[in-house]
């Protein structure tokens, strides 16, 4: 975690137990706590929400480039009016 070993982390907590005091220090602890799950409830929000948009531009992009089939004369898509060829004498 950040490149911090075990005897760095024992050091720290030394200093802040000298600097905060053994009262202090639980209740420091635990708002630093809430604080790190309220950064990272957040960033994931905002990571899932650029997520999503980004899924929605890829689909709107994949929708734009896809060429509709192109339809033949067919006998069923022909006019009502029109009569076949071969009936033309």
């Amino acid at each position: 975690m950040f490149g911090i070993g075990m005897p760095e982390l024992l050091v720290i907590l030394v200093v802040a137990l000298v600097v905060l005091g053994p009262k202090r220090l639980p209740e420091v602890a635990r708002q630093l706590g809430k604080a790190m799950a309220e950064f990272r409830r957040s960033t994931s929000d905002v990571l899932e929400e650029f997520q999503h948009q980004a899924s929605l531009e890829e689909d709107e992009e994949r929708h734009r480039t896809v060429k509709p089939p192109a339809v033949a004369a067919t006998p069923q898509t022909a006019a009502v009016g029109d009569k076949p060829s071969s009936d033309k004498a």
